[in-house]
């Protein structure tokens, strides 16, 4: 795996500079309103800042230029993609309804339990969603501000409003990918088994790919001012790789180990995630099994017992097998795209060594 460092350490101290700039704001408001920055401080501790690093990847493809040597505007931009990845995680939580994030209680979870702790009137759990949608909305503001701040610091007028125009298109995209992820959850039935294939790749294409990968990578590079050859082949890099990132995220969600992952084994089973995997699954199974996976799937009250039969039916199809294929598949699709491009070598090595990263991940 590539060594981040010394660009993470940049990232977060310009994070903790931002987050006490705007918690001065808070505490003028009132005490209780500051509890929203070490909300936020939690949760934008950790991780593994893909984004930022695939962002200061595409910066450092076009202009050669190591993270020792970074700019104040990609420091802020990458720093940005990690806040509005804070507040797109903690919106999925509470429409997932998912307890954890990264082994620590979700934002809207961590609110409930402060709202039972002070036994204040009303429901504890209404209590939890309403403060972590405005956390979310809080965290959105503010990547938008650091995003303008980033700017700032570019004199290339052109450069500044195409980088911008990626960023908003990354933003409407994930929100349209993610509106498609819950409307599957619930839809499914309504169209043939043959259509739900491609209804989940789109799914995946605009919930994660294009989010996950190719938009930090293009937003690095346009700020750095790219031709249109060298964003063609980044781009081209970052969609199949974001495409594995998610197979391997759908994966792990009904496979990964929890210790490691951070959040229940099989929990996208019990949220009933129409993914590529299940689609593969159902295509491949028995009527009597595809009957079973339906009824199972999306039921939160699933004990162990029956995510090791759902599990059990996943891996007999050949499913699991598939998608790995398909993981590896992208991710030398993404490698390739870099092989006869004009960009820096040694961003060309680091993005090599991230899509390996990103295809083998254990959470």
């Amino acid at each position: 795996m590539p060594d981040p460092q010394p660009l993470l350490p940049l990232i977060q101290n310009r994070l903790d500079s931002f987050l006490r700039e705007r918690t001065s704001i808070l505490s003028r408001v009132s005490e209780e309103t500051a509890e929203f920055s070490a909300f936020s401080r939690n949760f934008l501790s950790g991780g593994k800042r893909f984004r930022g690093r695939f962002c200061h990847q595409g910066w450092r493809a076009i202009t050669g230029r190591s993270a020792e040597s970074s700019s104040e505007t990609i420091v802020g931009l990458a720093s940005a993609l990690e806040i509005f990845h804070a507040a797109a995680l903690v919106h999925d939580d509470i429409i997932d309804n998912s307890d954890t994030r990264r082994g620590r209680p979700s934002a809207h979870r961590a609110f409930q339990s402060q709202h039972r702790a002070a036994a204040w009137n009303g429901d504890s759990g209404e209590y939890g969603r309403s403060a972590a949608i405005l956390l979310g909305d809080l965290l959105l503001g503010w990547s938008d501000e650091l995003l303008d701040e980033a700017l700032s610091h570019l004199d290339d007028h052109a450069r500044a409003a195409s980088t911008r125009a990626e960023f908003t298109r990354m933003r409407t995209e994930v929100t349209a990918g993610q509106f498609l992820d819950i409307l599957e959850e619930q839809a499914w039935a309504d169209h043939a088994d043959d259509e739900q294939l491609t209804r989940a790749e789109a799914v995946i294409t605009y919930k994660s790919a294009k989010y996950s990968v190719e938009a930090p990578v293009a937003i690095g590079a346009l700020s750095a001012g790219a031709t249109t050859h060298q964003l063609a082949a980044l781009r081209s890099y970052g969609l199949p790789l974001g495409r594995a990132y998610q197979l391997r995220d759908d994966l792990l969600g009904v496979f990964g180990d929890s210790a490691v992952t951070g959040k229940p084994s099989g929990d996208d089973l019990r949220e009933g995630k129409r993914t590529v995997l299940i689609s593969l699954t159902r295509s491949s199974v028995s009527a009597q099994d595809r009957e079973l996976l339906d009824r199972l799937l999306g039921d939160p009250t699933l004990t162990d017992n029956d995510i090791a039969h759902v599990q059990s039916i996943i891996r007999t199809s050949g499913a699991e097998e598939q998608i790995e294929q398909r993981i590896a598949a992208e991710a030398q699709r993404a490698v390739d795209a870099l092989t006869e491009a004009d960009l820096d070598a040694a961003a060309v090595r680091e993005l090599s060594e991230l899509a390996e990263s990103v295809a083998q991940r254990e959470a």
